[in-house]
């Protein structure tokens, strides 16, 4: 399997389990446990995924002061699935450096797709082009 393939597994998993920190309020020890379980865990980058999940949830509140910057409306007003793909977005510009940002925009777009809102995909995009321009 290739990194990038397990990278992207990462990220299914990642923004579930940031889609259920919003919901249930698990912490990163309940999240890892709960996901780590699942099957789709074995193909997926697991270091990968557990330094994620502890970056985004480690600087929660600092990532959405980032993205607030980006938005066209108070981050409060975004759908779950939104604020979870922009955190995770923001959170790799800033603190995976080895992935580009094309990649990490590519990836979140593709998400937004599968699990947003119609249009959510195009705002993920806007927003997370902004944000690489000024982050990177």
């Amino acid at each position: 399997m290739s990194s990038a393939q397990g990278r992207h597994g990462a990220r299914q998993l990642l923004l579930q389990a940031l889609y259920q920190e919003q919901i249930a309020g698990h912490d990163v020890t309940e999240l890892v446990r709960q996901f780590s379980q699942r099957k789709e865990f074995a193909t997926a980058d697991g270091d990968y995924f557990r330094a994620v999940l502890g970056d985004v949830l480690s600087r929660c509140d600092a990532l959405d002061e980032i993205i607030d910057g980006f938005l066209d409306r108070p981050i409060e007003q975004l759908d779950p699935i939104e604020r979870a793909l922009l955190r995770l977005g923001v959170s790799e510009l800033t603190a995976q450096k080895d992935v580009p940002a094309n990649v990490i925009i590519n990836e979140a777009v593709e998400l937004a797709k599968e699990y947003g809102g119609q249009d959510s995909f195009r705002y993920i995009n806007a927003v997370l082009d902004k944000a690489s321009k000024s982050l990177r």
